[in-house]
């Protein structure tokens, strides 16, 4: 369970902000003075600082200077009122995570908590690359001794000591993310910012002002000015997950920023200089992207400076008993169980199946096996895979949901009537998922995002994209039927 710290001299604040977060399975504890908060981040460690840039003893930008000095890879956001923009992007610049403006948005600040969590995991937890039997559950790790792995092991250690751009190329599944973070961890950055951002998590019409930031006046709305995760990065590392996703109108911006090493603010005129290391991961295939208009040929050749082309599972499966043993042990840690092993039957089994979706396919696999497994060796029955799942011709068409799908694919087919039909039935599927998850979860938010595998963040982007938000059962989630938390 993730430390939140929270230093504002604003005890109701405090009071309303810490009963949110503890909603979300925060642990959390609360400072009102900048010397209070010193001790208590100095003494605990936490994974969260949340800090105002006004206090009672101590102005903000020292206290945050003070943590930063002590506890460098503690991510920081700072709290501050449209007044103070200048310090909090100082204190972006001297290496906080981010900050956010009073009053604010409920849901918008449990996202960006989220995302700062995550940061700071990944620049405080190294990755390891190939470790030791004996060692696995100490840390996340990039597992395997195929060929193909050891191809990935050399090469993450020949680029990571440099600045070249790095592209991670893979299907869903195959490690790219951690690939990428063992590529910052063992490089000279590794004291510096992590930042990642998913181009598909985040809605298009917000993608470039979450990337390059903006001026005050800039559009409707925009009442003061706002940093870019890119600019907050500098001297760091930006991992852009999903970038042959990126839209066509961003990727002129984004091919400047390699060429040349700067950004222009949306409604800016002047052009920022920012240091900052571009690593860059997807499961597309450019190369077509490129010959259809969709990806700039020029940024193509600038991202693939060096390429890490992760192998998916069916192409090393002489790593999956390795990865079982693995992936179990670090499974019984996170849900307090003790290993059962498995049978050589069952790992057999294991190492023929093709995995389609990969080491996040057989990691799910195991743990759902694990969470009903009565501590007894995995056996080849207790084990469910993907073919095992898939329902009959008969049990589909006596399932009304189902078969109302499948009468409006068929429908689509053979009236020919969309050019776009495989993307709105992925979207037509997408909805229903996320509006049965949110209503089994009661409208809780994180739990539906937990439950269907994927991060909060891109769950609030599905929730937009597909208009949602207005016609969710319970989605108030307790104490947020308060939309801002005010100063």
């Amino acid at each position: 369970m993730s430390l939140v710290i929270l230093i504002d001299d604003d005890k109701q604040l405090c009071t309303s902000f810490l009963k949110i977060l503890r909603q979300e399975d925060y642990t959390t504890v609360a400072a009102h003075t900048g010397l209070e908060g010193i001790v208590l981040v100095e003494r605990n460690r936490p994974d969260l600082v949340i800090l105002d840039i006004r206090l009672p003893d101590m102005s903000g930008l020292e206290v945050f200077e003070r943590i930063h000095r002590s506890c460098p890879k503690i991510p920081v956001i700072i709290i501050t009122a449209y007044g103070t923009t200048e310090t909090a992007i100082s204190a972006i610049q001297k290496g906080a995570y981010d900050y956010i403006y009073k009053p604010f948005d409920v849901e918008e600040m449990l996202v960006l908590v989220e995302k700062a969590i995550k940061a700071g995991h990944c620049m405080s937890k190294p990755v390891e690359m190939n470790p030791d039997e004996e060692n696995l559950t100490s840390r996340e790790a990039l597992v395997g001794k195929s060929t193909s792995m050891l191809e990935i092991y050399k090469a993450i250690g020949r680029v990571a000591s440099t600045d070249a751009t790095v592209l991670i190329r893979g299907e869903s599944g195959t490690g790219k993310e951690l690939a990428a973070r063992a590529v910052y961890n063992h490089s000279a950055r590794t004291d510096r910012p992590y930042t990642i951002i998913n181009c598909v998590a985040i809605p298009e019409t917000l993608l470039e002002s979450e990337l390059f930031g903006y001026e005050k006046g800039a559009f409707t709305g925009a009442v003061h000015r706002k940093v870019g995760k890119i600019e907050q990065a500098r001297g760091g590392t930006v991992f852009l997950d999903e970038i042959g996703d990126l839209p066509l109108s961003l990727q002129a911006k984004f091919l400047r920023l390699l060429q040349e090493n700067t950004i222009e603010r949306i409604g800016g005129k002047e052009s920022i200089e920012v240091d900052v290391r571009i690593i860059a991961a997807t499961n597309r295939d450019l190369e077509t992207a490129v010959a259809e208009g969709a990806f700039r040929e020029d940024l193509y050749y600038r991202l693939r400076v060096v390429t890490l082309s992760m192998p998916p599972l069916r192409e090393r499966k002489e790593d999956i008993p390795l990865l079982c043993h693995y992936l179990m042990a670090r499974l019984a840690d996170e849900l307090g169980v003790k290993n059962p092993g498995l049978l050589d039957s069952t790992q057999t089994m294991l190492t023929t199946y093709r995995w389609p979706g990969n080491i996040r396919e057989l990691m799910n696999t195991l743990k759902k096996s694990m969470i009903f497994n009565r501590g007894n060796p995995l056996q080849p029955e207790d084990i469910s895979l993907s073919e095992e799942r898939k329902p009959d011709n008969a049990a589909v068409e006596s399932s009304g949901s189902e078969s109302s799908v499948r009468a409006w694919i068929h429908h689509e087919l053979v009236t020919a009537q969309s050019a776009d039909l495989f993307d709105q039935c992925i979207d037509m599927v997408s909805s229903l998922l996320v509006q049965e998850a949110l209503n089994i979860c009661g409208g809780n938010r994180t739990q539906a995002a937990k439950l269907l595998g994927i991060s909060r963040p891109t769950l609030h982007a599905r929730i937009d994209k597909f208009g949602l938000s207005g016609s969710l059962k319970g989605d108030n989630e307790g104490e947020k039927n308060m939309s801002y938390i005010v100063n």
